[in-house]
């Protein structure tokens, strides 16, 4: 069986794929000491910046590695017309903006904490 959101039943139909289960799982290794902290907090440089300089809103989670810090959501959609990097959306307004032409799109929406690197897929849905 593949792991791919396409292999999903339903997944064709514009549903989202949830990763809490997975994200529970990876922090239950940790909190045992099975997984140690650079482990988990290993944000690519790139996504830290876009979560420090371009996503302005934080949300009302805190970090569940440094507890410190409150989470950012940072949103990626990739589709016919955006090239192989995809695009980093910052609002519903952009969203919109970029989809406006005909295609297919899938969304990827990253929790990343700004201070110590945790982050993780939180969800991917089609547009």
């Amino acid at each position: 069986m593949s792991f791919r959101v396409e292999a999903i039943r339903g997944a064709e139909h514009g549903g989202t794929v949830d990763y809490r289960l997975a994200r529970q799982g990876v922090l239950a290794e940790y909190r045992k000491g099975r997984l140690a902290r650079h482990e988990v907090c290993d944000a690519h440089p790139e996504l830290l910046r876009v979560a420090r300089d371009y996503v302005e809103e934080s949300t009302q989670l805190d970090c569940p590695v440094c507890e410190e810090a409150k989470l950012k959501l940072v949103s990626y959609v990739f589709g016919s017309y955006l090239g192989p990097a995809g695009r980093c959306v910052r609002d519903r307004a952009e969203l919109a903006k970029v989809t406006r032409r005909k295609g297919t799109y899938r969304c990827y929406v990253v929790e990343v904490c700004p201070d110590c690197g945790w982050n993780h897929l939180s969800r991917v849905f089609d547009l």
